[in-house]
């Protein structure tokens, strides 16, 4: 028996030592490096809980070595500034919605086309499959490098003054929207009075009426208290937006080929983890909402077709100006919708 147990004892640690080599062997091509990640939400949220376990694993992978250092809040700047400090090789990491990309290359503007995504299970898969990875491709051109999708939510609408359970009855409300022309012509087709706004002054328009309902997910509802000043929500759920995990491409031109590895692995291995934590903190919001006083709407599946086929001419507009990407895109929803 003690013969035995003397022979495990010896095999593990000639295996230890085997897997130590390998592990030196492997931290040879990782150099100590400090890598600055910006990001415009708070550390609490989503994208910051994220954030967190992304810099925990890559940690973890590198040995120490990778420090990933997090500035939430947007503590470094909004984010035009922070792409810009990433593109000047400044600022390491970032995170944010297809949004300022758009300007950069117009396809990132399918993410805005109105009813695009019916559900997460197509979301996920139309990211995480061969379209998606192509929009990534086309980011090393304009000097960032594109790790991964993580989560940022389904849109839905809120306003002051009666409940939307259906397509009339957006008619006549003066809703805020982005300042994405899609955004206006979609609402403003739906028979609203579509009123582009930065978000920042919006809560102040809400409680003066100068206007009476803004769209956005449930979780910004909650963190702004928009429920102060809105009664009315209602799950439209009429665009997505993904969270694109982005590198400088001058830090990332200066990393070896392991480096690079322990990156993008840390940020696909943490996506399932930060989308499932933002997917369960928007409904906890929902819940928040229902009891801070706000009457919830659930907008039906057929309601939401008729609102697509509402936008038909403004979503086959928007389609132009998306390319060939946003082709491909809007056919690979379809084929995931029916199955195939």
């Amino acid at each position: 028996m003690k013969r035995s147990i003397r022979a495990v004892v010896v095999g593990l640690t000639v295996a230890c030592a085997c897997v130590g080599a390998a592990g030196m062997a492997f931290a040879q091509d990782i150099k100590e490096r400090n890598i600055k990640f910006a990001f415009a939400n708070t550390a609490d949220s989503a994208h910051g809980i994220g954030a967190k376990r992304f810099a925990e694993m890559v940690a973890s992978k590198s040995g120490g070595k990778l420090n990933v250092k997090l500035y939430g809040s947007g503590t470094l700047g909004g984010e035009a500034v922070v792409a810009s400090a990433m593109q000047g090789g400044t600022i390491e990491m970032s995170m944010m919605g297809p949004g300022l990309l758009t300007g950069m290359d117009k396809e990132f503007g399918v993410f805005d086309t109105p009813f695009l995504f019916d559900s997460f299970k197509e979301v996920d898969a139309a990211l995480d499959g061969p379209v998606g990875k192509k929009l990534l491709d086309k980011l090393p051109a304009k000097g960032l490098v594109g790790l991964s999708y993580w989560d940022h939510g389904f849109r839905i609408l809120t306003n002051s003054k009666r409940p939307i359970a259906k397509l009339e009855d957006i008619q006549g409300l003066k809703i805020r929207v982005q300042q994405i022309p899609v955004f206006i012509e979609s609402f403003n087709a739906m028979g609203a009075n579509a009123v582009p706004m930065p978000f920042p002054e919006l809560y102040s328009a809400l409680e003066q009426k100068a206007v009476d309902g803004q769209e956005n997910p449930f979780i910004s509802v909650e963190v702004t208290k928009f429920y102060e000043v809105q009664k009315y929500a209602s799950t439209t759920r009429h665009a997505y937006s993904p969270l694109l995990v982005l590198m400088s491409k001058k830090f990332w031109d200066q990393l070896s080929a392991d480096e690079r590895k322990v990156l993008t692995d840390a940020a696909n291995e943490v996506k399932s983890y930060e989308r499932q934590v933002s997917r369960e903190l928007d409904a906890k919001a929902l819940d928040t909402l229902k009891s801070r006083g706000m009457v919830i709407t659930e907008v039906s599946a057929q309601e939401r077709a008729r609102m697509r086929d509402k936008l038909k001419p403004v979503i086959d507009k928007h389609r132009q100006t998306t390319g060939e990407l946003g082709k491909e895109m809007t056919a690979e929803v379809e084929r995931i919708r029916s199955g195939k």
